[in-house]
């Protein structure tokens, strides 16, 4: 039997979530949309239960979560956005500026996204009485969901695809121009970057983990960083970025590069968060 009849078909669904008449919402911007009013949620709840945190004290008031919302909103799309721009198309955006503007066209940077989330989360705090780590304990139990549905996301688009495998679960994408069977990596990370390190965030939180102040955003950052790292050898890299550094002889892709930092940083302040004694 050929190779491309073995493969599983890929599903035919409409890029447009919402369509009314010549305006449409896609499901990516469905999914940002998503996971940012689900995670606002989540820390509402969160910061309602004084008892998960130290002191017995949330970080801040739960009607100030609203705020910390409008924060991380533009702290991910900007921070995304530039992200993108640098670590991954800096040439052609050098040469054509405008384009930058058009983010209805794709392409977003879970790095820069993260670095325009912590410099929200940073000025949140300092224009309302909040303590940042555990500030950032809270936008770290809330993260997961938005990276659950931006990477299921990225499958329905058909975008960012895997590597060619053969395996039992390849498909093959309908935008991809070569048209051979690949991983679906999108759905690997919306496995491990968001629904696998939700619930381990969870688990910590609620167990007592929030009493820790940096200790479940440390295992976010470590783990985020770790999930990348190991997703990256079934994705297929950016034009260009196939091979970023060559240390021991083994090739590292951009998101690779960009994520064993967040490994280290991320260890260092899970371990800092567990030296001190609960409070």
């Amino acid at each position: 039997m050929p190779l491309i009849e073995m493969v599983l078909p890929f599903p035919d669904i409409d890029p447009f979530a919402i369509r009314i008449g010549p305006i449409g919402i896609r499901w990516y911007a469905l999914a940002y949309i998503v996971g940012l009013l689900l995670g606002w949620r989540y820390v509402m709840m969160l910061t309602r239960r004084e008892r998960l945190w130290a002191n017995d004290t949330p970080p801040f008031a739960p009607d100030r979560a609203e705020a910390l919302l409008f924060f991380a909103t533009f702290g991910t799309i900007i921070g995304g956005r530039l992200g993108y721009v640098l670590f991954y198309n800096f040439s052609h955006y050098s040469q054509n500026p405008l384009d930058i503007l058009k983010t209805w066209e794709g392409g977003m940077s879970f790095h820069g996204g993260f670095l325009g989330v912590v410099i929200g989360a940073a000025l949140f705090c300092r224009l309302n009485p909040a303590r940042p780590l555990s500030t950032a304990d809270a936008v770290a139990c809330a993260a997961p969901f938005g990276l659950l549905f931006g990477r299921i996301a990225n499958f329905i688009n058909g975008e960012l695809w895997g590597k060619p495998w053969d395996g039992a679960w390849a498909f093959v994408f309908p935008h991809d121009p070569a048209q051979v069977p690949r991983h679906p990596s999108q759905l690997y990370e919306a496995a491990l970057e968001g629904l696998l390190l939700m619930i381990v965030l969870a688990v910590v939180a609620w167990s007592g983990g929030l009493k820790r102040p940096g200790l479940v955003a440390g295992l976010f950052i470590a783990g985020y960083g770790a999930s990348r790292a190991v997703v990256e050898f079934f994705r297929e890299p950016n034009p260009g970025l196939e091979c970023v550094i060559a240390p021991f002889g083994q090739c590292l892709q951009m998101g690779q590069l960009l994520s064993l930092p967040m490994v280290a940083v991320g260890l260092a302040l899970a371990a800092l968060a567990l030296m001190r004694k609960p409070v």
